[in-house]
């Protein structure tokens, strides 16, 4: 075991970025051109990224295995961005933004980089403007906010209910504008599947042609990975079906450390599982959380009768409704963190107050805010005494422009109208806080080798706050990493294009080859599919919203065995060398197959509470703050890095330990 060193720099943390960006090398403009960087991911981080070192000059390389970088996942990031420019005249500040995302993590991210995010979080709206992505505004033409979980501030920004589509498609503009100049040259239908190491620094990858099975080698001076997080090793989650683990399993597995991967995100407002027949979840935006009201029956006869289709929610006296968000967390209510949040709604339907036939979800009312919007419309149109059905027309106006695709979306899914009845939530597998260790210039444990956005651990801690996804992925791209990359290419601008033709690329290729070949050999009888189910179903059940000791050495032994039957019993259909998503879809299941005994392995290593990690033999017992998470700072305030050693259950543990200098250690309390 070793500590590592994240590279922070000296002096006051407000100065620590500019001072940084002031005594790091840069590569000059003519150099830039002999430049050549290879970028894994095309969502925000990766779009951003590769928009941005294209028009400083390098020569870009961008893939994504999707059909064009506007169906990175990225898109379906609903609910608004967050930064620090305090138009509501509210109190909010730089300060306030690194503050709430620090707390909101629970004390385990790392000051410096979640400092500079909040920093750089004001550049990032100017950028978008600029680039045209429709903001909404306020009548006077100011850019409206709404508030999001875990602050008392409104500070996020949001188009709609479709933020990250009309972000993406600004960084793809961006984007585009590069590849029409040459400086981009885009692989779609790609996926990277090795990363080649060469003299200790990152010198390229391999990829498959998703398109005609065809493995290529391209070879680059550094590489980014921008791939995202790991949330389908749960099978069911918030993710696209396709988003995997591969690009940042395969750079583990060749030295970069994978850090906290137990911090997983559960949001609390998705869709409840209709039945085993489902490949995904449905993501209902966290700004709803801003008007919708979260609620139970609070008698369990009504629960009985609203499961047996003899009541209907609308028909329950608000007196007899449970607002327990309110009722535990009276400071912040509904707009607790999303932690909190889900804990509270599993613990309300575990103790049979679910409302749904599964026992699976809770309310999410929108009665209240139609009613007070309709008569705050009312008043502004002159109409002294509408009626409760023009109250209700107007409201539900107000509250479709807000989130009108939302509510569609909703209404196709479940046949429900929500602007009459309450929504059905229940909380999935999100967001991945756990990512590939980076140190402050955004550079994993290989030289030369990069990871920004959800594909990092860096910004979030053990939870991420609301809005701070797409803030972190376009600081990434648009405003650090330009920065930082720099000072490592500094060293290459006399080493000339790199080789694809060496034996550390031979080695590389082989390796793909032989691991494609050796699953296309195996032709068992049974699917990709049914493996990753039973392994998502292994990784809810033991380390999903609780965990604890022994459902976790069940989970590990449990995932070894799924791992086994996987390569002695999958069956591929197809060949190898042709279209063949069966196998793409094998690939990505044998790394989440290590990866979920690496998780588990963490989190039962981690023998505390914190954030989305929750340890049942780690709660407060007693006062204020009984049942919630307690941490263990003493031993625990550490970023936990593990190194590939051949085998996902004995992998090498390196700290970072963690220190806090300008934000108080102290028990975080949402009441």
């Amino acid at each position: 075991m070793s500590t590592l060193d994240a590279k922070i720099p000296e002096g006051p943390i407000k100065d620590k970025w500019t001072h940084h960006k002031n005594k790091i090398n840069v590569v000059n403009p003519a150099n830039k051109r002999l430049i050549d960087v290879i970028v894994v991911g095309t969502g925000l981080a990766g779009g951003s990224a590769s928009a941005s070192l294209a028009e400083l000059g390098y020569n870009v390389k961008a893939f994504c295995f999707q059909d064009s970088p506007r169906r990175a996942h990225s898109i379906a990031a609903q609910g608004g961005i967050n930064a620090a420019k305090n138009y509501q005249n509210d109190g909010d500040s730089v300060y306030r933004l690194f503050y709430d995302t620090v707390k909101g993590g629970d004390y385990r991210a790392r000051e410096a980089n979640v400092y500079r995010l909040a920093e750089v979080s004001e550049n990032i709206i100017n950028q978008c403007v600029a680039q045209g992505v429709p903001f909404a505004r306020e009548y006077g033409g100011l850019l409206d906010n709404r508030s999001f979980g875990g602050v008392l501030v409104s500070r996020t920004f949001y188009a709609k209910g479709q933020t990250g589509q009309q972000l993406l498609l600004g960084a793809y503009s961006a984007m585009n504008r590069q590849i029409g100049k040459g400086k981009i040259k885009m692989y779609n239908r790609h996926e990277m599947l090795e990363l080649v190491v060469v003299d200790g620094k990152a010198r390229g990858i391999i990829a498959r042609n998703l398109v005609t099975g065809e493995i290529e080698r391209h070879s680059a001076h550094a590489v980014v990975i921008a791939s995202g997080g790991y949330g389908n090793v749960f099978f069911l989650s918030t993710n696209a079906m396709r988003s995997n683990v591969t690009a940042a399993w395969r750079i583990h597995k060749k030295g970069a450390y994978f850090a906290n991967p137990c911090y997983t995100q559960i949001h609390p407002t998705c869709i409840p599982r209709s039945g085993d027949y489902q490949s995904k979840l449905t993501l209902m935006s966290e700004s709803l959380r801003n008007d919708g009201r979260i609620w139970v029956p609070k008698n369990i006869e009504d629960v009985k009768a609203i499961r047996a289709g003899q009541l209907k929610p609308t028909e329950i006296a608000e007196e007899n409704r449970d607002y327990y968000l309110v009722r535990r967390y009276p400071a912040f209510g509904n707009l607790v963190p999303r932690d909190v949040a889900s804990r509270a709604a599993k613990e309300r339907c575990d103790a049979g107050y679910g409302v749904n036939e599964t026992g699976e979800a809770v309310y999410l009312d929108f009665s209240s805010a139609i009613k007070r919007y309709g008569k705050e419309k009312a008043t502004v149109m002159g109409e002294n005494n509408p009626s409760d059905a023009r109250v209700s027309e107007l409201g539900e106006g107000v509250v479709e422009a807000k989130y009108g695709n939302l509510f569609q979306m909703y209404e196709k899914i479940t046949d429900d109208n929500p602007y009459k009845t309450p929504m059905k939530i229940y909380p999935a597998v999100h967001y991945t806080m756990g990512g590939i260790w980076v140190d402050y210039n955004l550079m994993t444990t290989i030289p030369g080798c990069y990871a920004t956005g959800e594909a990092n651990f860096s910004d979030h801690g053990a939870n991420r706050l609301g809005a701070s996804a797409l803030m972190q992925g376009l600081a990434d791209g648009y405003f650090v990493l330009p920065y930082t990359i720099g000072d490592f290419l500094s060293n290459d601008i006399r080493t000339g294009p790199i080789s694809s033709e060496s034996a550390e690329f031979d080695e590389a290729e082989k390796s793909v080859k032989d691991r494609i070949q050796a699953l296309m050999n195996i032709k068992g009888n049974k699917s990709v599919d049914h493996f990753h189910k039973r392994l998502g179903k292994v990784m809810w059940d033991n380390v999903g919203m609780t965990r604890n000791e022994q459902g976790l050495k069940e989970a590990i032994a449990e995932i070894r065995q799924i791992r086994e039957e996987f390569h002695s019993s999958v069956s591929i259909p197809g060949e190898a060398n042709e279209l063949n998503p069966e196998l793409e879809k094998a690939l990505r299941v044998a790394d989440f197959l290590e990866l979920g005994e690496l998780f588990a392995c963490d989190a039962l290593h981690r023998s505390e509470s914190c954030g989305g990690h929750f340890r049942e033999e780690s709660a407060e017992e007693d006062g204020p703050q009984k049942g919630e998470a307690k941490r263990d700072d003493e031993n625990f305030a550490y970023v936990a890095a593990w190194e590939w050693t051949g085998d996902p259950g004995k992998a090498n543990l390196h700290k970072e330990e963690l220190t806090f200098n300008d934000i108080e250690l102290k028990q975080r309390s949402y009441k």
